[in-house]
């Protein structure tokens, strides 16, 4: 069994040593902050889908392509904001991204029309997408390599944790015009931090002397890929965070609507919410702790057997009790999945294309983050029921299982 920690080893706590500590605390608790942030924007319009559908009109189609808008546009930001990340540095890429996002959710709020609320959600995704890469890298590199799955989930457990103020948020605004104050706080909160990051918030040092001082040009993208012995290890960490994601946005967008049709009652349909993201945020945190302590080829056989299972229940539980609680272990499976995805990928490219490979990866998973809310709708407006749309996602995770473990087999980067 590997014995992990959050922090490096030191045999002092006196001087440079107590400066590194600090600096992985703010470091880490920065990154947190911001994934909290994103993870509230994420799952906002899921929140506000059903009041903001009787305000604008919406159809079960329109409502599944706003959804997508927002996840459509992570992708060229994370594929933009992985690559920019290694070549001015991932603070000054982080930085930007929060001010994106953080800007055009508070828009979201201020939108009259469907046409302008898919414009606008496409843009914050721009900005959404080019803030998570960075949180990954910069998470990673904060700690030791034996360290990394837990470092990432720390951060990571602020995704769910944000979906839980969504979801609360939601659940005190009782009024169908009211669900804009979700997109207030989340655009609020972001830009509020800006000046934190730019005070508080150090580079990475791992990154500053691998690309030496910031004056070492990135190598091209499809060398970074594909290079070496990377190739296999980028095909198959690109079809498990695809498939993943599939899963993870479907269940982030759809579950409310699909608990309401159920005949759940609003405040229940929050609660219902509130359980997934708690779940998640436990499940992201212990997981990330478990693969650094465990053999990895376990824990990740434990969790999508966990993903499969959950899932199953999910789709045949039969009151609001029962809904909770498969939604808790969906959560805890699915998002705490995607969390120790995310610390694999940085494992497997060096620090000085470590933004690239990462952004690649998440940009080719927000594929998937498309499609799945997508799918659901059109399975939906084809009449087909809330058992058989969850239930169509077991498949989809079994490929992301299989892809996942073969990738334990490949060799891991050396730094």
């Amino acid at each position: 069994m590997k014995r992990a920690g959050i922090l490096p080893s030191t045999e002092s706590l006196a001087g440079p040593a107590t400066s590194s500590r600090t600096n992985t605390f703010v470091t880490l608790g920065l990154c947190f902050a911001i994934a909290l942030l994103e993870g509230l924007d994420l799952q906002s319009v899921g929140v506000a889908a059903p009041r903001m559908a009787r305000e604008f009109g919406l159809s079960v189609g329109q409502m599944g392509l706003a959804f997508s808008a927002g996840t459509f546009g992570l992708l060229p930001g994370a594929m933009f904001g992985g690559r920019l990340a290694d070549r001015i540095g991932r603070k000054r890429v982080l930085v930007i991204s929060a001010c994106l996002f953080g800007l055009l959710s508070i828009a979201t709020a201020l939108v009259s029309d469907f046409h302008t609320l898919v414009i606008v959600r496409v843009l914050t995704g721009i900005g959404l997408g080019g803030a998570l890469p960075n949180l990954i890298a910069l998470s990673s590199e904060a700690v030791e390599p034996r360290s990394r799955s837990t470092a990432v989930s720390v951060m990571y457990c602020g995704i769910p944790f944000g979906g839980v103020i969504a979801s609360v948020i939601g659940v005190l605004s009782a009024g169908d015009t009211e669900w804009r104050h979700i997109f207030y706080v989340g655009g609020a909160g972001p830009l509020v931090l800006v000046p934190l990051l730019l005070v508080f918030l150090a580079d990475s040092k791992a990154f500053t002397q691998a690309s030496r001082d910031g004056h070492a040009k990135p190598a091209p993208v499809g060398e970074i890929l594909f290079g070496g012995t990377r190739g296999l290890s980028t095909v198959q960490i690109w079809v498990s965070y695809f498939c993943t994601l599939i899963v993870l946005y479907f269940l982030l967008n759809w579950l409310p609507s699909l608990m309401a049709a159920s005949g759940l009652s609003r405040a229940q349909v929050g609660y219902v919410q509130i359980f997934f993201n708690i779940g998640g945020g436990i499940g992201a945190l212990c997981i990330g702790i478990l693969m650094d302590r465990m053999r990895s080829g376990v824990v990740v056989a434990g969790m999508y057997i966990g993903i499969i299972a959950s899932l199953a229940a999910l789709s045949m539980a039969p009151g609001f009790g029962a809904l909770a609680t498969s939604a808790f272990f969906a959560g805890m499976f699915v998002i705490g999945g995607q969390s120790v995805l995310y610390a694999l990928s940085a494992a497997f490219y060096p620090t000085a294309m470590r933004g690239t490979g990462v952004g690649a990866a998440v940009a080719v998973g927000r594929i998937g983050s498309v499609v799945g809310p997508l799918a659901a709708g059109q399975l939906l407006a084809m009449g087909r029921s809330s058992s058989t749309v969850i239930g169509a996602s077991i498949p989809v995770t079994l490929i992301a299982a299989a892809a996942a473990l073969l990738l334990l087999r490949r060799p891991r980067a050396n730094d």
